[in-house]
């Protein structure tokens, strides 16, 4: 019988995820390589590519940082014994026989838009499969083992040379065509930047297919911030009024940064002092691109360079316009309230607009599912009630605007959560100082993933776990299946290979298709 992973983490097992330097672009950033540069990479390694399509023209994956639990979402066990149950209870859904999470009632009303898988699951290690980073890895590639020589604490460092799967947005800007207009790069992360955590990098397909990661959210000074801004927490936090957020001289954490959640427009890279304004014409912008241009070469590629960073440069000017994909204050007043005007609400606004401007993948990095306590307070006051609202409104705006069709949306973590409630150090006292509560703990043997949009057989459920939600009681599915249904929804073959810089073959794809969620599949 296989037990429960004992409780407690390692910091190593929690990396701070290092912001990756946002990529410089046009005439501000021509040292270095920017997003003018993708798109010059881009556009040289267009031609010879697989213009298949499939029903979906691009991918929004929301990714459930910390992994989110199985039993307060998507899988509910209320005949489990109470430490496995939990204590929330299960509601119909508008499909007979799913019950989900009592604290996602707007997402069961829309249960016939979307699909759930059950039985996701790693088989690699449970070193491995039960860790963040090494989880995140296989997650993120689409992949089924670590490195040769990597583990857990060695994977989300820099380490040059080393033999590194690309992330699925990597391969996603190699194997799809892109419909990518007025500068935008065709994989894009936000709202907090990174990029260059486990599984996000673009590994053997080299720089020019790295996911652009952008910082668009305020700056939250949570201690290990979690959740939504400007409902953000920490799984620490005191209940002890007194000591809650804001400026109060025994509150644990000042909270005044991030009330106002709104984003602001990307950093590309400007100077000091340096706005929009100060490049309103034409002149202005010209002299900036000529001035650094005189440290390039003068051969043939300087030159070419410079139609990729007219074009970045475009997209700066284009800062405050209407057909800027971050700048949301043209949207009406009624859509803003529909995603809810928080972190995460913004963010899934954002990536719906980014997928009209043609950009094949946009991941939306969402913190705070690593509930080890505080579980039940944290997930019914935070968390579900921010995922419920901003995920029903991203649903019914596309469904509205015909993009339902066209879009596959994925949501889900690293791993699920152990089927058992405990604390996670029995009489020891949390960052705050005081006594951890209840909560579950890291579990990769399987957790539920989310689909919805082109191509998915809406209304399903894939899979049937155990009655303590601890293990797949039927099939089970690997990252590596989830790669090749986003790969198959975007037309992407078995067969498809790419190769690395010293021109070895890899197989795109690992998997197969979820058999039952895909139509036709």
């Amino acid at each position: 019988m296989r037990h429960i992973l004992p409780n407690g983490c390692r910091p190593e097992d929690h990396p701070r995820t290092g912001r990756r330097g946002i990529l410089q672009a046009g005439a501000l950033g021509l040292l270095g390589t920017g997003l003018a540069d993708l798109l010059r990479l881009e556009a040289q390694a267009a031609g010879g590519r697989n213009t298949s399509r499939g029903p979906a023209r691009a991918v929004i994956f929301l990714f459930q940082g910390g992994g989110p639990s199985q039993h307060e979402t998507w899988d509910p066990k209320p005949d489990a014994p109470e430490n496995v149950r939990g204590e929330y209870r299960p509601i119909s859904t508008a499909v007979d026989g799913l019950r989900i999470c009592e604290y996602l009632p707007q997402l069961a009303r829309r249960a016939r838009k979307y699909s759930i898988v059950r039985t996701m699951h790693h088989p690699s290690d449970p070193r491995y499969r039960n860790e963040h980073s090494a989880a995140q890895y296989l997650l993120q590639t689409g992949t089924l083992a670590l490195p040769p020589g990597e583990t857990t604490s060695t994977i989300g460092l820099p380490k040059p040379g080393r033999i590194e799967w690309p992330s699925l947005g990597s391969l996603i800007s190699y194997a799809a065509p892109s419909d990518t207009r007025g500068g935008l790069p065709p994989s894009i992360l936000l709202p907090r930047g990174g990029g260059d955590g486990p599984g996000q990098r673009a590994g053997m397909l080299g720089a020019r297919y790295q996911t652009w990661a952008v910082n668009v959210a305020p700056q939250c000074n949570a201690p290990d911030a979690a959740g939504s801004c400007p409902t953000c927490f920490s799984h620490d936090q005191p209940d002890d009024p007194a000591r809650q957020p804001g400026k109060g001289p025994k509150a644990w954490w000042d909270n005044s940064s991030c009330r106002n959640a709104e984003f602001r427009l990307p950093d590309l890279g400007w100077p000091a002092g340096l706005t929009v304004s100060r490049l309103e014409n034409r002149r202005a912008l010209l002299d900036r691109v000529e001035q650094a241009r005189r440290h390039l070469d003068e051969g043939g590629a300087a030159r070419d360079l410079d139609v990729y960073r007219r074009q970045a440069m475009e997209l700066l000017l284009s800062q405050n316009g209407r057909e800027n994909p971050f700048d949301l204050s043209r949207e009406p007043d009624r859509v803003r309230e529909r995603y809810g005007r928080e972190e995460w609400g913004n963010a899934f606004l954002v990536a719906r607009r980014l997928v009209e401007a043609g950009v094949r993948m946009v991941q939306v990095n969402m913190r705070g599912w690593d509930t080890h306590q505080n579980a039940f307070r944290d997930l019914k006051g935070k968390l579900l009630p921010s995922i419920d609202h901003c995920l029903s409104g991203l649903l019914d705006d596309l469904e509205e605007r015909g993009l339902l069709d066209e879009v596959v949306v994925v949501m889900g973590g690293e791993m699920g959560r152990t089927p058992v409630v405990s604390p996670i150090t029995p009489n020891g006292l949390n960052a705050a100082g005081v006594p951890f509560t209840p909560g579950r703990h890291h579990w990769g043997d399987v957790f539920p993933f989310f689909f919805a949009g082109a191509g998915i057989a809406p209304g399903q459920v894939i899979g049937r776990t155990d009655p303590t939600g601890g293990f797949p009681d039927s099939e089970a599915y690997t990252p590596a299946d989830l790669t090749a249904t986003l790969f198959h929804l975007l037309g992407v073959g078995p067969d498809r290979e790419f190769f690395d810089a010293e021109g070895r073959a890899y197989r795109l794809r690992q998997g197969t298709p979820i058999q039952g969620l895909v139509r036709g599949a």
